[in-house]
């Protein structure tokens, strides 16, 4: 039996976290949008606080690998045998939702937060993660 590579068993760790992070629940192929319950505070002590349902960016995008070009192969001295292609899910627009705080008592705040309001497969940038 071929010993699977450290790529397809980090690929195998990562699919478990994530649908593990997610609960039971059946995974919808692609990238979507997936609710989840945001709790806000409004400082450490939780003065105000309420919950909101709020969306990310969950699934897969299609990636690559294949050999190099002969060009690139020449151009990087010989160390670029191998070109990748990967695309990440992605927030591709947000929107703002006004959650209502309560303070104690009959107070309440209102406060504005960033949610998803559509995704997409694009390039993966380590700045995103």
């Amino acid at each position: 039996i071929p010993m699977a590579s450290p790529h397809m068993l980090l690929l195998c760790l990562l699919v478990l976290a994530v649908t593990e992070g997610w609960g039971r629940q059946v995974a919808i192929p692609g990238c979507h949008l997936h609710p989840f319950n945001v709790t806000v505070r409004s400082d450490r002590q939780g003065t105000c606080q309420g919950s909101h349902v709020a969306q990310a960016c969950v699934g897969h995008c299609e990636s690559s690998a294949f050999p190099s070009r002969y060009s690139v192969l020449v151009a990087s001295g010989y160390r670029h045998n191998v070109t990748s292609v990967s695309q990440c899910c992605t927030i591709s627009g947000l929107k703002k939702v006004k959650v209502q705080l309560q303070c104690g008592g009959d107070r309440r705040e209102e406060l504005e937060i960033f949610t998803a309001r559509a995704c997409q497969c694009d390039m993966c940038r380590l700045s995103r993660y």
